[in-house]
């Protein structure tokens, strides 16, 4: 259970940080960076929402897992 916590607080992490680079990518449409950046953020987002569900399954695999 509190490895799905750690993992949750990862995920919170990649929930602020994604939306931020993209921002910060269509922010500055015209710099050579922006289709690398545009691309980091989009990576970042999809983690998220993966790392999203994996965490909820750890921590209801946890909370409802017998202990033997």
């Amino acid at each position: 259970m509190f490895k799905g916590l750690r993992s949750f607080l990862i995920t919170l992490g990649l929930m602020f940080l994604a939306p931020f680079v993209i921002y910060q990518a269509f922010k500055n449409e015209e710099h050579p960076w922006y289709i690398p950046v545009l691309v980091i953020g989009l990576i970042l987002a999809v983690a998220a929402i993966v790392m999203g569900f994996r965490s909820v399954k750890t921590v209801v695999d946890g909370f409802f897992s017998k202990e033997d």
